[in-house]
């Protein structure tokens, strides 16, 4: 008897110390928003967005996505006249550090060269970076189509397009003053094909790591992080997640060949798919991106703090937290967020509801 009651003891104790350890939370270390870059004219009133609601928020990382709304000088043929200045540039600059928020350029790189019918404006320029220069744009966009054209890519083999594309990348980083920079790279359905001089016969996945270890390379030789979307680093049948969050032309194999400072972006917008886990098994930081399903980005977060709560510690720094998305224009958001216009789609979604909930959970958990 004396020997169940020890027993017993022993084990509530050991219950309750379990329990008093797995309650404990941390801050996340970034707690992100990435968002369309405004126009020149809307400037000031985004840096007041950045101001009065994100730094409440406790917003603490900032990516925007310039891609050509700049006015490039080391590649004038680049820019954009009507684009971002440097000054506009350096009073979102000002906003973000008086709020000690991280700001993080983006410009695609590799694919999303096209959207719809329409070229952009690297490939406008400089057409033989063209990975597919056969398959041309149709004046009415419509998916699936026979060439499986979602958007172009340029070809990372072609012996000049690093130039280029490196000055646009150093410049943007310097005007930001950053200490890292997001190159896009999700979506990349033209990789390696058959027709290119260079890639065709290549593998796949090695073409992917290849450009994502040089972009990595270059920007570290500056102390500066490459941030990318996860989904080509996903094997889209072996998960059943398909062709848009993960791959089904064998990149996902180069999720063993690139460097493991990458930050990896891992959206999921329909589900809360579990996916961080497994970059952070492969030796990645990682965070979780949500958009418009408030009730998935509430999942999102409990399980980007569950995930840290009870991981060990060579794992749990790999949790880096959230880094909610907006896919529209920078504008078009702001009016929505301000009750302008509509923020709910045919099906009930918002992002507006989401951001405000993750942000909330987030808010909640700290």
């Amino acid at each position: 008897m004396i020997r169940k009651i020890l027993f017993s003891f022993l084990f509530m104790a050991s219950f309750f110390t379990i329990s008093a350890q797995d309650s404990s939370v941390d801050t996340l270390p970034v707690r992100g928003l990435c968002i369309g870059a405004p126009a020149a004219d809307g400037v000031e009133r985004f840096a007041k967005f950045i101001a009065e609601e994100l730094a409440p928020m406790q917003v603490n990382t900032l990516i925007l996505r310039i891609d050509f709304n700049y006015q490039y000088k080391s590649r004038p043929e680049l820019g954009n006249p009507e684009g971002l200045s440097q000054k506009d540039v350096e009073a979102l600059v000002k906003v973000c550090r008086d709020h000690q928020i991280r700001l993080i350029p983006q410009v695609n790189l590799l694919g999303h060269q096209s959207w719809a019918g329409s070229l952009g404006k690297l490939l406008t320029v400089y057409p033989e970076f063209d990975e597919t220069p056969e398959v041309t744009l149709p004046e009415k966009y419509e998916w699936p189509n026979d060439d499986g054209l979602y958007c172009k890519s340029y070809c990372p083999l072609h012996p000049q397009v690093h130039s280029v594309v490196f000055d646009i990348v150093d410049e943007i980083c310097d005007v930001f003053q950053a200490d890292a920079f997001h190159a896009g790279m999700d979506e990349v359905f033209y990789i390696g094909q058959e027709q290119c001089p260079r890639c065709g016969g290549r593998d796949p996945a090695e073409l992917f790591a290849g450009e994502v270890t040089k972009i990595r390379n270059h920007l570290a030789a500056k102390e500066r992080q490459l941030w990318i979307w996860g989904d080509r680093l996903i094997d889209g049948k072996t998960t059943g997640m398909g062709i848009w969050e993960a791959s089904f032309n064998n990149t996902h194999r180069a999720v063993d060949m690139i460097p493991k400072d990458v930050m990896i972006c891992d959206w999921h917008y329909e589900r809360p798919d579990q996916t961080a886990v497994y970059f952070a098994m492969k030796g990645f930081p990682v965070v979780t991106s949500p958009w418009r399903n408030p009730e998935v980005g509430r999942r999102q977060v409990a399980d980007m703090y569950r995930f840290r709560q009870y991981a060990t510690s060579a794992m749990k720094d790999r949790y880096q937290g959230m880094l909610h998305t907006i896919w529209t224009g920078n504008a078009a958001f702001l009016d929505q967020y301000y009750g302008l216009s509509e923020h709910r789609n045919e099906r009930g979604l918002s992002q507006v509801e989401c951001l405000k909930e993750v942000f909330k959970a987030i808010n909640a958990q700290d």
